[in-house]
């Protein structure tokens, strides 16, 4: 048997909950991402949520994370690490087409 409504009688001093409309806006971050291949370079500028992941900025420029290798100051970066500052990458395609 249902005993009443939750809408029933409230505190007129209570003031109502304040909950946000909507998470608040993730912090962006600028990424450079130098694509190297066959003697060029091609440069792609992002703006993109901090912590996300090198293989997700690999496939937002329509690279496949696992056939590259990721530099970050001549060093190897993995592709789960997460980004949370600005980067200058250097991307170096790993596989030839067929």
């Amino acid at each position: 048997m249902h005993r009443g409504s939750s809408k029933g009688a409230q505190d007129p001093l209570r003031s109502p909950e304040s909950l946000p409309l909507s998470a608040s806006a993730a912090r962006l971050i600028p990424v450079d991402l130098e694509v190297t291949r066959a003697g060029r370079s091609i440069d792609h500028h992002l703006e993109l949520p901090a912590g996300t992941r090198v293989r997700d900025a690999l496939r937002r420029i329509d690279l496949p994370p696992e056939g590259c290798l990721v530099l970050d100051d001549g060093r190897s970066l993995p592709l789960d690490a997460p980004l949370d500052r600005p980067r200058r990458l250097q991307i170096v395609p790993t596989h030839s087409g067929g």
